[in-house]
C-alpha cells in the first residue's frame, strides 16, 4: 500500500467509526422497549375519580342545642380531607359528612358512648378523642365536648388519628368543651 491509500483509509476509518457508533445508538434507542415516562403519572398513580354516590349514614334525632352546634360544625368542616373530596350523605347533612372512597365519615350529635374509665383517651390538636377498633375501621369519638363528634376511618387508611386533625379547629370553634373532661384530656380547649 502506498502512503496516499493508507492516509485515505485512516481518514475513512476515523469518520466511519463514529458514524457507525451513532447509527448503532439510534437504532438501539428506537428498538428498545419504552420506559415509563416519569414526568407523567402512570395509570396506577392516577387518582381514581372521586366517588359521588351518597354515603349511608344514620341521623339520630338532635336536641335543638345539638342541632345548632352540629350545623355550626358542618358549616366549618373542610370541603376536602387531604385530597379526598366531600361526598353527599344519605341522611342528616346538617350533622354528617363523608370524604373519599372508602368513606371517612364524621357524625355529629351521636349518643355519647360508654367508655370504660380504664380506657386511654388521646389529645390530638387540642381535642380529646377515644379510639376504638372494629373489623372495618378505627372509630374516634370526642370525649371532651358538649356534643359528641365521631370520625370513622376505614382500615384502608394509615394513621387513623391523623385524619381527625383537620376537624380539630372546626370542633374547637363550634362545640364548647365540657366543664369536666375525662382524665387525660388536660390541655384541651
Amino acid at each position: 500500500m502506498d502512503r496516499t491509500t493508507r492516509q485515505a483509509a485512516v481518514i475513512a476509518t476515523a469518520v466511519a467509526l463514529p458514524l457507525a457508533l451513532i447509527v448503532a445508538l439510534l437504532a438501539f434507542w428506537q428498538l428498545s422497549p419504552d420506559e415509563p415516562d416519569t414526568a407523567s403519572p402512570s395509570p396506577s398513580a392516577t387518582p381514581a375519580p372521586a366517588a359521588t354516590t351518597p354515603v349511608t349514614m344514620a341521623a339520630p334525632p338532635l336536641t335543638p342545642r345539638a342541632e345548632t352546634l352540629c350545623r355550626a360544625l358542618l358549616s366549618k368542616v373542610p370541603a376536602e380531607l387531604r385530597d379526598r373530596a366531600q361526598r353527599p350523605v344519605t341522611a342528616g347533612p346538617e350533622q354528617n359528612a363523608a370524604y373519599g372512597d372508602p368513606a371517612i365519615t364524621l357524625a355529629c350529635g351521636i349518643p355519647a358512648p360508654e367508655i370504660p374509665p380504664t380506657d386511654l383517651v388521646n389529645l390530638f390538636d387540642r381535642v380529646c378523642w377515644h379510639s376504638a377498633e372494629t373489623a372495618e375501621a378505627t372509630v374516634l369519638t370526642t370525649v371532651d365536648r358538649e356534643v359528641t363528634v365521631q370520625v370513622t376511618v376505614p382500615r384502608a387508611y394509615e394513621g387513623p388519628a391523623q385524619w381527625t386533625i383537620p376537624f380539630s379547629k372546626p370542633v374547637i370553634e363550634t362545640i364548647p368543651r365540657l366543664a369536666e373532661a375525662p382524665t387525660g384530656c388536660a390541655g384541651s380547649v
